[in-house]
């Protein structure tokens, strides 16, 4: 690995260096050659045998690279040669002596020692000899700082030119110098002498000091993103997260702060007496405040910031608008916004699909958008942020939009919808997520099977969130994901039907009414809706649906809660709105069975079981479909007119 690494940092390094112009094939070698390291580590990681055949054939790519580009070096320096004498060089210097002491954050910014020193030996013969004298006391050791020093003798034919280019990333940070050896000098020989029995092995003496701690840099900067996604390693690390420390340091603070309200109800309890009642009210005020805030800790443990999602989508543009022959750019939004780890391990195969979707269907090819007066390089965006209790997160494309006849045509021939139906363009758009269907022309690996958009919007409907799309033809489209911040805890407002309490997430409450007779109307299917300022929205009686005894079947006796859902608004009849509470999310598919219209259950501060209601599942209950739910709204608003 050490030795396929080297010829790829030193092409790297020239890139930075402005030294070496990159071009689409050097990007496409890179690429490989990360796949190829992952795939080393991740054998050497399962104590399997490193294969090694790729990495040699690859390594020979890089070498042709460099010395392509160091035989016009060499010319160069060919030309120049008489300079060197001119410039003050000793034409009789057999080598060079070098003192080399770097910043102690060295390995911090990515430089490695032994790459200098594998450099040099290039150059000539070496003999390292380190220098630890400035070694901390081992409690005062940090893992990626180094405190090495080195003296080094180069014999050979290398110019002063030469050796300052192998030290040149750190020449600012470091304290170097670099002194001719005369030829007469009378260490030289015994130096040589020396080196020639030493030879193998002086250069990598050093090694072993450096090589522990030049891994925990390279491996904590770069590769940990990609690493993570080592297919093998991916499910064992699945169960553990990285916290910082600031979040670590607010939780121990705030069990202290428990610890101590927990005396003071112990102190009043031992020696209780009424006139210490508000002293105990006021103690469980505390206990209430410490109790939530200490919940608030736990769940920012679980908050991870979305760009480990995203980290995989600029490979994944790269190959597959190369695959497609088209140019796309990708811009990442957001990457800093926070939701819990479970939901972004969960999101990430939709999000996957939805990009891949835009790459092959939405993006045209170079020639259609330079046809259509649109720069040939697409753009992706990927945009994530807060909005209210949820997560909202955006894949948008400046393509050519979806195809609303297509798409329309396709589901009369499927019979999806009639031909007689009178659809809006929202709800056309809306039949991409049924089972089954597409409108690619072929099959290929990307798309076309008519399996992916309804198994994206099903996994997304099982986190409680939502996915939409909005298009604009020759202009785009908008694909907006919508999900809980969090699967384990939620705001909740109580409500009762007869004896049984269930528990609305309070995000989803538009607001709570009287309801009043004048606001009901009644349409030619026989359906309710309240007429809510401009709206018209479908009343439910949940003791309806879930079969259970009101204390009044009629409208006016009881109170609706506007809800939505699924981008639609159902009025939802009750009998009674209680408290508003935090609740603890358990699965009631674990313990139970799945069951429409739920998404989960809670124990109340009682110990009675509450269950949560699905807005989405409770809408599919009642039979209102997004349909019938505009044609209702349209006759309504005709018969208002």
């Amino acid at each position: 690995i050490a030795d396929f690494t080297h010829v790829v940092e030193t092409l790297l390094d020239l890139i930075r260096s402005d030294q070496f112009k990159i071009l689409a094939e050097h990007v496409d070698l890179l690429l490989r050659s990360v796949d190829c390291l992952r795939t080393m580590v991740t054998q050497l990681e399962q104590d399997e045998e490193c294969e090694t055949e790729l990495s040699n054939s690859l390594k020979s790519e890089f070498e042709d690279i460099l010395n392509g580009r160091e035989s016009g070096a060499s010319a160069e320096t060919q030309n120049g040669g008489e300079g060197d004498a001119n410039d003050g060089h000793n034409d009789g210097a057999r080598g060079w002596q070098i003192f080399f002491r770097p910043s102690t954050d060295i390995l911090r910014t990515g430089n490695e020692p032994v790459r200098m020193f594998r450099e040099l030996a290039e150059l000539g013969e070496l003999e390292v000899d380190v220098d630890a004298s400035d070694v901390p006391k081992l409690d005062d050791i940090e893992a990626d700082a180094c405190y090495l020093a080195w003296n080094i003798s180069l014999f050979g034919e290398a110019t002063k030119e030469q050796v300052d280019e192998v030290f040149e990333w750190v020449v600012d940070d470091s304290e170097l110098t670099i002194e001719a050896i005369d030829i007469g000098g009378a260490g030289l020989a015994e130096a040589s002498s020396s080196n020639t029995s030493e030879d193998a092995s002086s250069p990598a003496e050093p090694a072993p000091v450096v090589a522990e701690s030049a891994p925990s840099q390279v491996v904590a900067e770069k590769p940990q993103t990609t690493a993570a996604k080592a297919e093998p390693k991916a499910k064992a690390e699945s169960a553990s997260i990285r916290v910082g420390t600031d979040k670590v340091d607010s939780l121990i603070n705030m069990v202290g702060e428990l610890v101590i309200t927990q005396s003071m109800l112990g102190e009043l309890g031992r020696n209780f007496t009424v006139d210490k009642l508000p002293r105990l009210m006021e103690g469980l005020e505390q206990l209430n405040n410490h109790t939530r805030e200490l919940q608030e800790s736990v769940m920012r443990i679980r908050m991870l910031p979305i760009s480990f999602a995203f980290s995989r989508f600029p490979r994944l543009v790269h190959n597959t608008s190369k695959q497609l022959g088209k140019h796309v750019e990708l811009e990442l939004m957001g990457e800093q916004t926070e939701l819990d780890k479970t939901v972004m391990e969960r999101v990430g195969d939709p999000l996957v699909h939805l990009v891949r979707n835009s790459l092959d269907h939405g993006i045209e090819s170079p020639e259609a958008r330079v046809a259509a007066g649109k720069d040939e390089m697409g753009k992706i965006t990927l945009n994530a942020f807060h909005q209210g209790g949820n997560i909202v997160i955006q894949i948008i494309d400046d393509g050519a939009g979806l195809n609303r006849d297509r798409i329309l045509e396709k589901a009369i021939d499927n019979g999806l919808v009639k031909a007689s139906d009178n659809l809006s363009d929202e709800q056309i758009y809306d039949l991409i997520f049924k089972p089954g269907f597409s409108t690619a022309a072929e099959i290929t690996d990307i798309s076309g099977r008519g399996v992916g958009m309804d198994v994206v919007r099903r996994n997304i409907q099982e986190l409680n969130g939502s996915v939409e799309v909005e298009s604009q033809s020759g202009k785009g489209s908008t694909f907006t994901i919508r999900l809980p911040l969090t699967l384990a805890i939620l705001d909740g407002q109580l409500i009762r039907v007869g004896r049984d309490v269930f528990i609305f997430p309070l995000v989803s409450i538009v607001e709570s009414i009287q309801s009043y007779d004048q606001m009901i109307h009644r349409v030619s299917s026989g359906c309710e809706v309240l007429r809510l300022r401009d709206e018209y929205v479908p009343i439910v009686r949940l003791w309806d649906i879930f079969s259970i005894k009101p204390d009044s079947e009629k409208l006016e006796d009881g109170l609706l809660v506007v809800v939505e859902g699924d981008n639609m608004k159902i009025a939802v009849l009750v009998d009674d709105l209680l408290a508003q509470q935090q609740v603890v999310i358990k699965s009631l598919q674990e313990n139970y069975r799945s069951v429409d219209g739920i998404s989960g259950a809670t124990i109340l501060g009682d110990g009675t079981v509450s269950l949560i209601l699905d807005i989405g599942g409770l809408i599919k209950l009642s039979g209102v479909s997004r349909d019938e739910y505009k044609k209702h709204v349209n006759e309504d608003d005709s018969a208002a007119a």
